[in-house]
């Protein structure tokens, strides 16, 4: 047995992922967003990204597939569960892991994660499809639980990006709001089957308050986003012609109240607590 430094101790004999995609009797499907991970090293770091205090209990995987990463949650988490939409794979991770699956250690749900009601987790660790990477962050992040995601990586970078950066946008101020985004990893190309188009990024979200005061999340996060469809025009203008998305019965009542420092700014050089002061004063005297 081996500790990965956590306390936590590995089996010995962790599973191949070119044997465990043989015995999934399917290979992965670009056209269905199926890219399967078969570098044991990078498979063998995911875990160990997870913040140090983090409960595993009960970890989470998204699109567990032939059960390369799922392997390697069972020896760190207490115990998994993997939603799986695809019957194939869902019916091979009931086969391949049935000792694990018998013992109450490993729940596989067939569906589909955006649909599906998800269990309490603690954190949750996935290869995520690529196709749904935003849907299903923005229906994990609001869970307040560490997690550990593996996106395209120029989705993962603009996630983690700072303000006044060409990589800052409406990805960014909305993930920070839930916690603090880093890129742990970029991974190449080769270390899929099948290769997917673009290098990707495993991404670690530690979740946290914010260090500002939102009163409407939801209207928050239209206002950032409102915004950022005019990045190119100043935040004056940016307010006046977004009505539409925002949510504002009066945008005008906005400009007129805001600082004039703040309307000469552009979406791209905002802090996130610079929106969420701007949307507390739009929500008090524009909606």
């Amino acid at each position: 047995m081996t500790s990965d430094g956590r306390g936590q101790t590995h089996g010995d004999a962790a599973r191949d992922p070119d044997a465990l995609i043989r015995r999934a009797g399917a290979s992965g499907d670009p056209d269905r967003d199926q890219h399967f991970l078969v570098d044991d090293r990078v498979v063998d770091r995911i875990p160990t990204y997870l913040p140090e205090d983090t409960d595993l209990s009960h970890v989470l995987e998204i699109g567990g597939g032939p059960g390369v990463l799922t392997d390697r949650l069972l020896d760190v988490a207490d115990r998994v569960t993997v939603v799986e939409q695809d019957r194939t794979f869902a019916d091979h991770l009931r086969r391949e892991f049935a000792e694990e699956v018998e013992a109450g250690r490993l729940t596989v749900l067939e569906g589909d994660a955006l649909e599906i009601d998800l269990p309490d987790f603690s954190a949750c660790v996935s290869n995520l499809p690529y196709g749904i990477s935003s849907e299903i962050s923005f229906r994990l992040l609001p869970e307040g639980k560490p997690l550990v995601l593996m996106f395209q990586k120029e989705f993962g970078e603009r996630m983690a990006a700072e303000s006044g950066t060409s990589e800052y946008g409406r990805l960014s101020v909305s993930a920070q709001h839930y916690g603090d985004v880093d890129v742990c990893e970029i991974v190449p190309r080769e270390a899929f089957d099948p290769q997917p188009a673009v290098q990707s990024a495993i991404v670690r979200i530690e979740p946290r308050a914010p260090d500002y005061e939102v009163d409407d999340e939801e209207f928050f996060l239209d206002f950032v986003k409102a915004l950022f469809t005019q990045r190119r025009k100043t935040i004056r203008n940016g307010i006046r012609n977004t009505p539409h998305i925002s949510g504002l019965s009066d945008p005008d009542a906005v400009v007129e109240a805001a600082d004039e420092d703040v309307l000469r700014k552009r979406a791209g050089n905002m802090a996130p607590a610079e929106f969420a002061e701007l949307a507390q004063l739009a929500a008090d005297v524009g909606l």
